[in-house]
């Protein structure tokens, strides 16, 4: 059994495990399609990169992780983009989660607050050939305004609250995907889905432990190793 086959293997046995809570006995195929074409490998650090297909978060540096892969693809499921959507992630980190999301949507815009983790990322997602991905350095609470509105939003790190930006941001239908919650505390993922009659309606998922989403104005990078993870 090949790496791939292993990580697909634990994502399906967390479903299972999970499916009373997600709704859901197995994830879409064209989602459990991109867990095994984007090589995982390639966005942790080098001296992780032994642990990339085990199905946990690793560290990325700055204070960040790369999340579970089952929590990636979870995430990705319950957002229900298709081929043409435009969809918003807040916290590029690595770059895998955008990365994933390029392969079942159509246009992928990122947003990270780090300048290292967000140039590094930028460069990573370019030299592996992923060309529909756009990427910022921005507070992520904010959104991106000026691509609005979008099909989905997904954020990889806990707000306290669900951010009022994101909700205004969705289109009719469209999902945001995103956990809430203190750090250190409970979290809990939960999916907001905006009717055609503008309002957003809050579903709970299942609890979930993310870094803490960072607020504020990008501060000036400094130089890293770190960056060249």
């Amino acid at each position: 059994m090949t790496d791939t086959e292993r990580l697909l293997r634990d994502i399906a046995t967390e479903v299972h495990y999970t499916r009373d809570l997600i709704g859901r006995a197995a994830l879409d195929p064209r989602v459990m399609a991109a867990m095994a074409e984007v090589p995982r490998d390639a966005f942790v650090p080098a001296d992780e990169r032994q642990y990339a297909y085990a199905n946990g978060p690793l560290p990325i540096g700055w204070g960040q992780t790369i999340s579970q892969p089952y929590i990636v693809a979870l995430m990705t499921d319950l957002l229900g983009c298709g081929p043409e959507s435009r969809v918003l992630e807040i916290g590029t980190g690595s770059g895998y989660q955008a990365a994933v999301l390029s392969r079942v949507a159509g246009r992928v815009y990122s947003v990270e607050i780090i300048p290292e983790l967000a140039h590094a990322a930028a460069r990573r997602l370019a030299d592996l050939g992923y060309t529909n991905i756009e990427t910022r350095l921005a507070d992520g609470y904010l959104g991106w305004p000026e691509q609005a509105p979008f099909d989905g939003i997904l954020v990889t790190a806990a707000a306290p609250r669900i951010p009022p930006a994101l909700v205004e941001q969705l289109g009719p239908g469209a999902r945001l995907v995103l956990p809430v919650g203190e750090p250190h505390g409970r979290q809990e993922l939960l999916v907001v889905e905006k009717g055609p009659d503008g309002v957003a309606r809050t579903k709970p998922i299942l609890p979930v432990a993310f870094v803490p989403l960072t607020r504020g104005a990008p501060r000036p990078s400094r130089p890293t190793s770190d960056e060249d993870a």
